[in-house]
């Protein structure tokens, strides 16, 4: 009988919300709690889990006990995997695993047909350790989204795509690469990329997020007549939510403000203090729930970024514009605005821009076609869908 096999790295993406770039690291995970973060990959893998047992309802469901089991899968066509060391607690009952427990994990599961396992780069890292050390004998694997960022190519659009290629493994798989970031780096702006490895997963190249590319150098005009053509049309008394990257980054330039490339930072265009031009940075760097407070009642929009090669707007390393946000941001009558450039756009090859926003619904009310800026004076329009619709076969 065809197995599955589920691991979960509980405190994948904790960080996200709490804009603290990454997860990795007991003071990390500590800080997210107290900012008011909650663990959302058990979540996502039992969303796989009932699109797998919805398409292919005599699966068997393998998993492991503990936190880095999935909730809800544990009525097993079979036993349980070996018990692998039980990882601690932290605050808030969330389990606190190391990347020994990971490895452990996957060991337990080596025999399954294929292994899919929740988590973000660091986890995929784990994950490949483990594989290497089990040489032939290991699975097939697939990445459920739930990391802070999301960089490798291991990974499903989504955690019900992840579900949709697990119930149709026929064992036809291909290479992807697993790339992760140094997070303290990456904290203080700098952003270095680097390859670790590959790893064996479904031949479904369409269901694969893909391996994040890099802004070009040679776009560097192109972003500022982005960056421009933004500051031509805001209005004062209007809150503006950047996003991370560097199109965003450029917008808060283009206003002379210090505004953080990675961070989610809210800012106002001056009014007539300002001479018209200028702005002023109302808040900076700031969390899920601190961003709900500045919007709220207000009148506000949001500047978000595509992410070059996946195409997402929403749930990869801007996980602060929760749906509450969102949800504050249309009661006041705001927008989203939507910025790349021509070349982003073009590696696309035509499929839709993204929301992962982790609820459904809120993905669902940002279906259809948004307006992108691509340059000064130009925009073209763009479908937009919830990444739990984009790959349905």
């Amino acid at each position: 009988m065809f197995t599955v096999g589920f691991v979960v790295n509980p405190v994948a993406g904790l960080g996200g919300s709490a804009g603290l770039k990454g997860s990795d690291g007991t003071d990390v995970q500590r800080e997210a709690l107290a900012r008011g973060a909650r663990p959302r990959a058990g979540e996502r893998a039992a969303q796989a889990v009932r699109t797998l047992l919805a398409r292919r309802p005599g699966v068997r469901i393998a998993t492991v006990p503990g936190p880095m089991g999935v909730e809800g899968a544990h009525e097993l066509v079979r036993p349980p995997a070996p018990h692998h060391p039980e990882p601690g607690r932290i605050a808030g009952g969330v389990g606190l695993t190391t990347a020994e427990d990971t490895r452990a994990a996957v060991a337990a599961l080596a025999d399954v047909d294929l292994l899919l396992f929740a988590g973000g780069d660091g986890t995929a890292r784990d994950v490949l350790d483990a594989v290497q050390e089990l040489g032939e004998a290991a699975p097939p694997v697939l990445g459920i989204p739930a990391g802070v960022k999301v960089y490798s190519g291991c990974f499903a659009i989504s955690p019900a795509t992840a579900g949709f290629v697990a119930a149709d493994f026929d064992g036809t798989t291909a290479e992807a690469e697993v790339v992760d970031l140094d997070e303290e780096l990456y904290r203080r702006g700098e952003v270095s990329p680097r390859l670790y490895g590959s790893l064996r997963v479904p031949a479904a190249r369409a269901a694969l997020s893909g391996r994040k590319a890099g802004s070009s150098a040679t776009a560097e005009g192109t972003v500022e007549g982005i960056a421009r053509e933004v500051v031509a049309t805001m209005r004062p008394g209007i809150r503006y939510v950047l996003g991370p990257g560097a199109t965003t980054l450029a917008v808060g330039r283009e206003l002379g403000l210090a505004t953080t490339l990675l961070g989610v930072d809210v800012v106002e265009r001056g009014g007539s203090g300002f001479g018209g031009v200028g702005g002023v940075v109302v808040g900076a760097d700031v969390s899920e729930p601190e961003l709900f407070e500045l919007v709220r009642g207000e009148r506000s929009a949001l500047v978000l970024s595509v992410i070059g090669g996946q195409g997402f707007v929403l749930g990869r390393g801007n996980q602060q514009v929760s749906p509450r946000v969102l949800d504050a941001v249309r009661a006041g009558g705001g927008e989203l605005i939507v910025l790349a450039t021509q070349q982003k756009l073009a590696t696309l090859n035509g499929r839709p821009l993204l929301a992962d926003t982790g609820d459904e619904e809120t993905d669902s009310k940002l279906s259809g076609h948004a307006r992108v800026i691509t340059g000064y004076r130009e925009s073209t329009i763009y479908r937009i869908c919830p990444a739990s619709e984009e790959f349905q076969i």
